[in-house]
């Protein structure tokens, strides 16, 4: 599989190893600023911009995970008055783990030690807020398996991969909590937004 990749390509995928390997060259490429839906870049158009949102952070998470022997997974979470956050999940020992792209140091990797991707998602839930410091996360999707993309061939196309976001948003979500609970939040305090917003690029 990593001989559809050109020989740079392959050079900047061959050394990720593990999930951190992987989340670690996601953090190190820098967040794309572009308005939100200008782009959805494959991992391929990633690694040649170095540039990537957590949708195209996602899509080369999946790709490397698929390289190293886990299904290339995704799942969506919705937000209201926000926009969606997606990342790229895989299984050890039957536990779930992330990886992913954010401008935001709470909305990254989490170590493969839930037991559901209910519990997963719940641990973004305090680190996700919107300008006006409200706690906006609300639902996750089911994993899609970008297997059923390859035909366009995702991993590798040379233009914008807009059906996969398309498939995300279209496909059933379920809640976190319940919409009564939502009366009881409370907004992010300082010290939590200071510490998600270190980093940030501008």
């Amino acid at each position: 599989m990593l001989d559809q990749f050109s020989p740079s390509e392959r050079r900047a995928l061959r050394g990720l190893s593990s999930p951190f390997k992987i989340q670690r060259l996601l953090d190190d490429i820098p967040y794309n600023l572009e308005p939100h839906g200008a782009t959805c870049y494959s991992p391929r158009l990633v690694l040649r911009h170095r540039l990537a949102h957590c949708m195209e952070g996602a899509l080369l998470g999946a790709a490397a995970l698929r390289l190293i022997g886990h299904p290339p997974l995704l799942i969506d979470m919705e937000a209201v008055r926000d926009t969606d956050h997606v990342v790229a999940v895989y299984r050890v020992d039957g536990r779930w783990g992330a990886v992913g792209k954010s401008n935001y140091a709470g909305l990254r990797s989490r170590e493969p030690v839930y037991r559901s991707l209910r519990e997963l998602a719940l641990t973004y839930f305090e680190n996700y807020f919107n300008p006006a410091k409200e706690k906006t996360l609300r639902t996750y999707s089911r994993p899609v398996n970008l297997t059923r993309f390859d035909g366009l061939p995702w991993m590798t196309a040379e233009r914008d991969v807009w059906e996969i976001p398309e498939h995300l948003c279209g496909i059933r979500h379920f809640s976190l909590f319940p919409i009564e609970a939502e009366r009881l939040l409370s907004r992010m305090d300082r010290r939590l937004w200071e510490a998600n917003c270190v980093g940030t690029a501008k």
